[in-house]
């Protein structure tokens, strides 16, 4: 499993249409082969900032499948407005194991 992480900055007062836009948006992703899961978590300190995760099974699935897809361009063209500055998107492996 991959684990993709964005630190997504959006616009002041733009939220509450970036939250809807993301809904419209999520099938886009989601009908990549290899997608898992995405969630989208809101930071308390900072309203405008969002925590994306999302999972693959492999990194290609993200970075082949969806974004050389025809689906990557829509999905852009949905969200990328909101962004400022634009998002730092890195992928992690699976978590290390911290019990005996």
């Amino acid at each position: 499993m991959i684990l993709e992480v964005g630190i997504l900055n959006v616009k002041p007062s733009e939220e509450a249409e970036f939250e809807a836009t993301l809904k419209i948006a999520r099938p886009l992703i989601a009908a990549t082969p290899g997608f898992e899961s995405i969630s989208i978590h809101p930071c308390i300190e900072t309203p405008n900032r969002y925590l994306l995760l999302v999972t693959w099974r492999t990194i290609e699935d993200h970075t082949v499948g969806f974004r050389q897809s025809d689906r990557f361009p829509e999905w852009r063209r949905l969200l990328q407005h909101f962004y400022d500055p634009p998002p730092v998107i890195q992928h992690y492996r699976e978590a290390l194991p911290l019990t005996d």
